[in-house]
């Protein structure tokens, strides 16, 4: 993979993290590093799967394609922030 490709993964996974975050109600306690790590994993997952089901070369923008990344950063998000909150209860409790 070259640079130029590693750079863009990591926008396209910030936006797809930051999407994710959207869509969830409430505040999460997840920082920039973590939201662009399940963004950049979200993304990949949902690309998978929406090759694994034929809509992923759509003509113009694949939006099946992108409601599964976005959805897979939600859930990815939601698990980490639960995951996150868990421990500092367990630890201050």
């Amino acid at each position: 993979m070259e640079i130029s490709g590693i750079f863009t993964a990591l926008i396209i996974g910030l936006i797809i993290g930051a999407l994710g975050r959207l869509v969830l109600p409430g505040r999460q306690q997840i920082g920039f590093w973590l939201t662009l790590l399940v963004g950049v994993v979200a993304a990949l997952l949902g690309t998978v799967v929406a090759t694994v089901f034929g809509v992923a070369d759509t003509r113009g923008i694949d939006w099946i394609e992108l409601a599964l990344q976005v959805a897979f950063a939600a859930g990815g998000v939601a698990v980490v922030d639960g995951v996150r909150n868990k421990n500092k209860r367990s630890i201050s409790g």
